[in-house]
Formats: structure tokens, sequence, C-alpha cells
């Protein structure tokens, strides 16, 4: 409509300033009628200007329109004025645009917003970053994993993996990859996943990662604690009814050869039965030792649930300090508590955690064996995750690098008289409270083992 009265308007004023040039023409070739031909040739230059002006109104407000479309400034509007002219229409609808525009400008923002919210709330770390390293945004996962306020380039993960950095830089779109990350408070296993698309010609890598070891412990003490079940319900059924039997026949055996003494047989006779009588006994105690070390081993899948209190971290460790203290005394081992903050509080199983860091303390001792100013450090903190963290520090003889994966495997023991169950049964009070056990370890310098809840 704002058009047609535009269109009509110009028509008009084409019309007009056609006949004033056609009468000028007249006037001045027909007639003598100086002041007349004066007065036409004015109002035709009249109607020139008001046609320019009328074309150049237009062309002002769509150039002012299409401008603010062009830098995107939606506030901007036309004033409406009382008469009722094209202009005003056109004015109203462009108005009306502009209007739709806010509006969608609007839906866009909130769409932004609320994808932002999203990706900031989600527990995944998420990393966008062009094939250089150049990073286009992190979240806020990203941010406590790996204890960072920003990240300009992947590179700045070096310090932490070196393998971390080379697996982002070359990781394909689609790909799954596992990179292991250790240091002294804590094991991570990362499961990356990464997903390349372009965006403005740039080709951004976007890659979700999440620390997955909670689930892997969770699954391998599982599968382990499977495997013990079957393993003690056999061993039991098969090992109870010999030792039942080989306590049987042992002492039958021992009434014949007491009988057999008492009726003076012959010595050769009674000195087999007493062979015989010996190795049952050699049976019966091995059968009892299988008996005991199944029953030990039981103990892995008959933890009881916590029972969680909030209770100082300090008293913990003061308790375990004054348990083994006169121990520690006599085998030159000297030991220290330290706790930072001092009101630092846990809410745990204080007995089972006891349990643990006796365990700790137990091999700890084994470890200085024979060492030189052998020492036990104690010690209680906020890691730089915010999780409470409890180590045991010794200077003792240390792990080798190929045995360190396997010490919290069931049945596995660096000692000649272990059993494999203290690290073990360790490691499952720990993920009974949602925590985790780890351990770092320099050969001959040092060992750390962490408990982090």
């Amino acid at each position: 409509m704002a058009f047609n009265r535009f269109r009509t308007g110009l028509v008009i004023r084409v019309i007009l300033l056609t006949g004033a040039l056609f009468l000028f023409v007249y006037l001045t070739t027909k007639t003598q009628l100086t002041f007349t031909t004066v007065a036409v040739a004015l109002v035709a230059i009249a109607q020139v200007v008001m046609l320019v002006n009328h074309v150049d109104k237009t062309n002002r407000l769509l150039n002012s329109f299409l401008q603010s479309i062009r830098y995107s400034d939606f506030t901007r509007t036309f004033q409406v004025e009382s008469n009722d002219s094209s202009l005003n229409k056109l004015k109203t609808t462009l108005n009306e645009v502009i209007q739709d525009f806010q509006t969608v400008r609007a839906e866009k923002e909130e769409s932004y917003h609320y994808l932002q919210t999203v990706i900031q709330h989600i527990g995944i770390a998420l990393i966008a970053y062009q094939r250089d390293g150049s990073v286009e945004f992190i979240n806020n996962a990203t941010k406590r994993l790996f204890q960072i306020r920003n990240m300009n380039n992947v590179q700045i993960l070096a310090e932490y993996s070196s393998e971390l950095v080379q697996k982002l830089l070359t990781i394909r779109h689609g790909e799954n990859a596992l990179v292991k990350i250790r240091d002294m408070e804590d094991l991570l296993q990362l499961s990356i996943y990464g997903t390349e698309f372009k965006i403005h010609n740039r080709n951004i890598m976007l890659v979700s990662i999440k620390n997955i070891q909670h689930e892997l412990d969770d699954k391998e003490m599982e599968s382990w604690q499977k495997l013990i079940r079957v393993l003690t319900h056999e061993i039991m059924n098969s090992i109870t009814p010999i030792s039942s039997l080989s306590s049987t026949v042992n002492s039958l055996m021992a009434e014949i050869i007491e009988s057999m003494q008492g009726k003076g047989s012959d010595s050769e006779q009674i000195e087999e039965l007493l062979e015989i009588s010996s190795a049952l006994q050699t049976i019966h105690k091995r059968t009892e030792g299988l008996i005991h070390f199944v029953n030990t081993y039981r103990n892995l899948t008959r933890i009881p649930t916590p029972n969680l209190k909030i209770f100082p971290v300090s008293r913990l460790l003061n308790n375990v300090y004054e348990l083994y203290r006169s121990e520690l005394v006599s085998h030159n081992i000297s030991i220290s508590v330290n706790v930072e903050p001092p009101s630092l509080e846990l809410s745990a199983d204080e007995l089972l955690i006891e349990q643990v860091l006796i365990n700790l303390i137990k091999n700890a001792i084994y470890a200085l064996e024979g060492r030189p100013e052998a020492a036990i450090h104690l010690r209680a903190f906020l890691n730089t995750r915010g999780k409470i963290t409890i180590q045991v520090i010794d200077n003792g003889r240390g792990i080798l690098p190929e045995v360190l994966d396997k010490i919290f495997i069931p049945f596995f023991s660096t000692k000649q008289s272990g059993s494999g169950i203290g690290l073990s049964l360790s490691r499952q009070i720990l993920r009974l409270h949602g925590g985790s056990i780890n351990v770092f370890s320099e050969p001959e310098k040092e060992t750390v083992f962490s408990l982090t809840f």
C-alpha cells in the first residue's frame, strides 16, 4: 500500500511537470506573455524540486533502514507523522520489519545463552580449537579438570601431559582415544572424543574429555569380586572335605599306631604308618592354610557399608600416630603429622579409613627396613581440585615403574609372605566412599600414597 501511494504521488508530479514544460514551450513560441512564461517556468522548476525532494526523502528513508540492517542496529525507529502521507505508511512498514528483526535477534540471543548455559553446566570437559592449537572456547568442566582459568592454546596442557597435547593435535573426526595422566595427587584416565566441523572457512575441532578412572576402577573391582566369589566357592567346596577327611584319617592312624605299639608290632610297619601320619598332617596343615587364604580374600567381598560421619582429620591422623609411635621408634623410623588447615573435616567411616592408613603404614615400615634416616609423613590437605586428600609419604626403597600398576591387583604382592590383599582392600574401601587411592613413587627416594575423597 505504501509503495502504491509513492507511485501515485510520483506519477502525479511527473504529469504536472510534463504539463508545465509543454505550457512553457507553447508560451515561449506562440505568445508574447513574458510574465506568464516566467511564472510557468518557475512552476516547472518547483515541480522538478518537489519531484527530486519526493524521491530523495524515500531514498534517505530506505538508506537509513538498510544501514540499520547492515550494522545490526535494530534500536532505530522512524517517526510516523500525523498526516496520512505515503512516507508514513512506508515508515510504519519499515518499523514493523525492524521489530521483526528485533524479535529474531532476541530469540537468537536466548538460544545462544541457553546453549552457553548448557555447555558451561555440563560435567564433561569441552574444548573447541583450530588445527594449529588456538582455542576457540572451553567450558567450566575443562577449567576444573585441568585447574586453569583460561586457555589460548592447547599447548598449555603440556605441563600435564605431552601425550595429551599430541593426541589433541592429531585426533581425527569421530575418533575415540584414551590418555592416562598421573601426578602426585591423582590418576586421570581421560576418554577423548573428537568432532570436526567448519565455520566461516575455519576447520574447528570439538573434543569432549571425561575422566573415567572411577568407572574403570568400579568395573575392575566388580570383576575381581565376581572372580573371587567363584574361586572361593569352588576352592572351599574342594578343600573342606579334604581337610575333614585328612583330620579323620590322621586320628584313625594315630589310634592304629598306638594299638600296634602296645602290641609290640613290627617297628618297620609302625615307621611306615608314622610316615603316612606325617603326610596326612602335612595335607591337613596345607588345606587349613588354603582355607585361611580363602577366608582372607572373602573380606574383599564382605566390606561393611561405610557409616559416614563428619570428624576432624587431625584426630584420625593423631590416632594412627599414637598407635604406631612406639613401634616406629623401635625401628628407628621418625613420623610426623601435618593437617592444613588444622580444622579440616572429613565425612567418612573413621574406622575403615583408619584401617587403610594402618595398611599403608605397615607397607611403609617394610619399605624402610635398613634405610638410613627413615621417615614417614602423614599429611592432609585440600588438593588443587578442592578435594580432601590424605597422604602417607615415606623415603623407602620405592616401587619400580613396572610394578606400580599392579600393586592394587588382588593376589599381587612384592612381599614373600604377603597375601596381596592389603592394598586391594584399601582401594575397595575408598571406592565405597566415592574416593580413590593412587600412588606416586620415585625409587630409592620417595613413595606417596594419596587417598582422595
